[in-house]
Order: structure tokens, then sequence, then C-alpha cells
């Protein structure tokens, strides 16, 4: 793949609806479904960009520079206004950025070893500061939906292998509410994820054999998923909208599918539990799952109609439909680095 079409990072908007494309020669944005490319910034206007966060399908884009030919410096987040085509916003942090997440009243900045939030859009003003383990992975999520009782933001403990949770709805400037933690691994986390409601959190470790789903007020954990037996880095986590479902992407090159509400639709082991193999004899597997390119790195989310879309690196677009008894079929494939821009307003 040659340099200007190579892709640093992709990343899908709050609703799953479409994605960003991070590339050494600037930025581009899909729509999933239909797959179409809406937009694009070139390397002349925004350089090479490592990271991308839309705000729903807003014209408010949130960019960090990286790559090889980076137009500003990593530790510089910049607001884009596709309206009127212009930066409208610039924030310097002390460090390297590791994550960026935008709700529609809050802007969530994750550095090596501090959480920092912001009232956003207008006026942005930081409201408080949270400090961290270091979070190489820029783990953090916070809950899109305006309109649910609790807006929840997630990203590693202190202890490790713990989640700390935060009620963004019962804080003041310079005040967060009393830390809430989850012992969710005894090994560092590796992935974490949030439902649309902000009352589930998913968690992976670095060791990635095993994805846990907690109650967000309970703190209890809700269902034990295992994705395989051999260690594996976890890319990405997601729930479907309605949270019945869940969908996992890691380097092992397969996609899984689980069911967290009816949990007896995922596959068991057909020898009795217990005994020589303990807990690993009950544990529940994947109801259904497909495979992408193992060698690069993927999202996955779930589109309309029970289906499951992955976004890999190389470039590549995949469409599964699933069924209740756990057979899965690719509806479409495509390379979306070849699908052109359709000029349309994409709002």
């Amino acid at each position: 793949m040659s340099t200007d079409r190579k892709v640093i990072s992709v990343k899908f908007n709050q609703d799953q609806s479409c994605f960003s494309c991070c590339m050494e020669s600037g930025v581009r944005i899909y729509n999933v479904d239909p797959l179409v490319e809406k937009t694009h910034y070139d390397i002349d206007m925004v350089g090479s960009v490592s990271q991308c966060e839309m705000l729903f399908r807003t014209n408010l884009i949130a960019i960090v520079s990286g790559g090889i030919r980076p137009k500003f410096a990593d530790n510089v987040l910049l607001l884009y206004d596709d309206l009127i085509k212009k930066f409208i916003m610039e924030i310097t942090f002390s460090s390297s950025i590791r994550a960026v997440r935008l709700r529609r009243d809050k802007l969530v900045v994750a550095l090596l070893n501090q959480i920092h939030v912001f009232s956003f859009p207008t006026p942005t003003q930081r409201l408080f500061t949270l400090e961290t383990r270091e979070n190489y992975r820029g783990l953090c999520e916070v809950s899109p939906l305006a309109s649910a009782e609790k807006q929840i933001l997630v990203f590693p403990g202190h202890k490790l292998g713990s989640v700390q949770l935060v009620d963004l709805s019962c804080t003041e400037i310079g005040i967060s509410s009393a830390p809430v933690w989850i012992a969710a691994h005894k090994s560092e986390l590796g992935c974490l994820a949030l439902n649309q409601q902000g009352t589930r959190v998913a968690t992976a470790s670095n060791k990635g054999t095993l994805i846990r789903v907690w109650d967000t007020t309970s703190k209890q954990q809700l269902v034990e998923l295992r994705r395989g037996s051999d260690p594996a880095t976890v890319y990405c986590i997601n729930f479907s909208r309605d949270s019945d479902f869940l969908c996992c992407s890691s380097d092992k090159g397969t996609v899984h599918i689980f069911a967290i509400k009816n949990t007896n639709l995922n596959r068991r082991m057909t020898i009795p539990s217990g005994g020589i193999l303990g807990k690993y004899g009950e544990s529940q597997w994947a109801l259904a799952n497909f495979t992408v390119p193992p060698e690069c790195a993927c999202i996955c989310a779930f589109g309309p109609n029970s289906s499951v879309i992955a976004i890999c690196l190389d470039g590549t677009f995949h469409k599964y439909v699933f069924t209740s008894d756990g057979i899965c079929n690719r509806e479409a494939f495509d390379v979306y680095l070849d699908v052109c821009d359709d000029d349309e307003n994409w709002q």
C-alpha cells in the first residue's frame, strides 16, 4: 500500500452510522450504510492525522496530528467546522493526546496520566482533570446520549485491572463526583466499551481471553464471555443499540458476536462443566463469528437488521448478517479506500 493510502486509524461516530479514516494523506469520512465517502480533508489542509473524533453527523470534527507528515504537534487538539471549512479551536496539552471523546455537551481528552473534561461546544471550558494510571492505549469512553439518565465516563482506575466510573452529570467546575471503581480484571485493561445509555460497561484485559459486562449502577458483573483460549489483543468492543448483543474484534482476525440479554443463545462446551476444566468448561462462547484479515487491526459495530460491520486498516469493509441460532453470512464486501466522494451534503 502506498504511503498516501496508508490508514493510521479508523473510528466509528457515536451512533456507528459513520466512520472516520485517519491517513498519512489526511482524513476521509464515510457513511456506513450505504458505504459512501461523505467528505475528505487532504494533506495540505490537515497533514497526516492519527486520531479523528466525529460528533454524531454534525459539522464538528476533532483531530490530532500524527504519522509521517503532521501539520501540528501531537499534544494539540484541533476542532474543525465543516460548515465554514476552517479550524475554530485549538487546545494545547502538556503531553501527547492518547484519545478524544465528544458528547454534544462535553469534550473529554485522555493523556498518558490524566483525563481532562471540558464543557462543549460553547463555552469550551475545562471543568476538571482526573489523574489516572499510565494509559498508553488511551482507554476512555463516555456515554453519548444526551437523553440518558447518566453521563458516564469510564477509564482505567489506579489499581491494576480496575475501571473508574464518573457520572459527569453530578460534577461542577473543579469538583468531580466521588470515584467509583470496578475491579474488572487481574491484569492491565486492554479494551473498554460503554452502551449508548451508559448503563453497561464491557471490559477486556490485555490477555484478551475474556470479556466481562458490568452494570454501571450496581457495579455487579452481569456476564462473562470467552473470546478464546489464546491471549489476544482486543481492538474493539461494541454494544448493539438495544444492548442485547455485543461484538468484539482482535488480532486473531475473528469478529465475535455474543448475546448479552438472552445468554442462552451463546454457545457452550458440550462436555459437563466443572471437573478438570473448572470454570473454563462453563464458559459462554460466541453465538456467531466471522473472519477478517488477521494481519491488520479492525473495528466492529452493529448495523441495521442484525448485521455487524468490520472496518479494517487495510482498507476493507465487511458486513455480515447473523441469526439467533448462530448462522453468519457475508452480505457485503468492499474496499472503502476505492469508494469516491459523493459530493452531497452529509449532515
